[in-house]
């Protein structure tokens, strides 16, 4: 298995050799990413960007960036990341048990983990085996948190036994407005060790989610832009 993953990365790093050889390194991807995307990033100032190669692909990568006067840097290089089992889905097309990822620029909302104590300035929920995330589209209840009792026919538990959720923040995909069967528990959180793929969310090693929550601020307006790396280049909506 880590000979899978280690092939993986070399080949995604030959990737980005060949590329630079063309002009066009993974920096430079990001630069022109966000350079499309300038006027909906206008009031944001950490972003994490994830994109792969093409709409099938579960695997990504993802840079985290900073605003410093005005202008976007490089707070940590790419990490690869898992995303949804059938890759990214095209914009606005996202639906319920498709295991896509959605695409579009999404606030990073709430932080639940098994921990007692997180390196980190952001509020986090120590979830429980009451902690669920309502996944029934006929539910009053989906696509939101409900500690406690549910009628909802299906939902996530937020305390498993694998290590996924121990750390688990909220991708604000579909929660203002809920949109029924547009999708539900969209979650940045953590992959295992084979970067198996998500059934829509996005996933890093331990390590560098670690990383990310202790640079992460509660008094900065955090983003998370995601798709493929054609659907980036050419802008998103807000």
């Amino acid at each position: 298995m880590i000979s899978r993953l280690c092939f993986f990365l070399l080949t995604l790093l030959l990737s980005f050799s060949l590329n630079a050889q063309k002009g066009a390194t993974a920096i430079d991807k990001y630069e022109r990413i966000l350079e499309a995307n300038k006027q909906a990033l206008a009031n944001k100032d950490q972003l994490l960007i994830v994109f792969s190669k093409n709409d099938t692909s579960s695997k990504a990568v993802l840079a985290a960036f900073e605003k410093k006067s005005g202008r976007w840097q490089v707070h940590f290089n790419p990490v690869v990341a898992s995303i949804g089992k059938t890759g990214f889905a095209n914009m606005d097309e996202k639906s319920e048990g498709d295991n896509k990822t959605p695409s579009g620029l999404f606030a990073l909302g709430q932080l639940f983990t098994y921990e007692t104590s997180v390196k980190t300035a952001l509020g986090f929920q120590q979830a429980t085996s009451e902690d669920k995330w309502i996944d029934d589209p006929a539910s009053p209840d989906y696509n939101t948190h409900v500690r406690g009792e549910t009628k909802a026919r299906s939902f996530e538990h937020l305390l498993l036994k694998s290590i996924d959720y121990k750390y688990c923040m909220v991708i604000e995909y579909n929660t203002m407005p809920v949109i029924k069967g547009k999708g539900s528990a969209i979650f940045f959180h953590l992959a295992d060790a084979v970067f198996t793929p998500t059934a829509g969310c996005v996933a890093i090693q331990e390590k560098d989610m670690l990383r990310i929550l202790e640079w992460l601020h509660p008094g900065e307006k955090k983003a998370i832009l995601m798709g493929t790396e054609r659907t980036l280049m050419a802008g998103v909506k807000k």
